[in-house]
């Protein structure tokens, strides 16, 4: 699939490119993002470079993740999120805010836009959204996106190694008001 850009009311949501590798190592370099998210740690200046150059244009080409970063409009990064193909008609959404813009809205608004897109434009009909029990942010963020927090998964995530508890959730097109590609039967109460 070729590389798409969107746009929100602040934010400007395009794939990174080796321009942006000193911004994203830079913003690695938070213990917070290390210790919540897969990213390797230490983050070396050689992981950011494989990145840009190799793993986000690498996932767009495949179709199999669809990475942006999240920028605000005078072109500062904000964060990253990605949508990874997990099955057939089910993503997986993750994200990580710069530490200088948290708590401004970035991420949800992002995630917002990113997931109306994949609904829309690639025909996905849920996604999910994982977290180690206890990143509490990630978890706020999810639910200001309208997830719905479903469960705690048991050894649901390998994290550097470690298997760990995660919370999971989801979203559907319906949560957005929009339409799926399949018929959607919840289970009766």
């Amino acid at each position: 699939m070729e590389p798409v850009t969107l746009t929100t009311d602040r934010l400007l949501l395009r794939p990174v490119g080796p321009g942006d590798t000193d911004a994203v190592y830079e913003a690695v370099q938070d213990p917070d993002i290390q210790r919540w998210t897969t990213v390797p740690s230490p983050y070396l200046p050689e992981h950011a470079t494989g990145f840009t150059e190799q793993i986000v244009p690498g996932g767009w080409s495949q179709g199999s993740m669809f990475t942006f970063g999240v920028f605000l409009t005078g072109g500062k990064l904000a964060g990253m999120l990605a949508l990874t193909m997990r099955s057939l008609g089910t993503a997986e959404v993750g994200f990580w805010a710069a530490v200088e813009h948290r708590g401004h809205g970035y991420i949800v608004e992002a995630t917002l836009a990113a997931c109306r897109w994949i609904f829309t434009e690639v025909g996905v009909d849920r996604v999910e959204w994982r977290a180690e029990v206890g990143n509490h942010a990630s978890r706020a963020v999810a639910e200001r996106a309208g997830f719905a927090v479903e469960g705690t998964l048991r050894s649901g995530i390998n994290n550097k190694g470690v298997r760990r508890d995660c919370w999971v959730g989801s979203l559907l097109p319906s949560d957005l008001g929009l339409p799926s590609t399949a018929p959607y039967l919840p289970a009766r109460a």
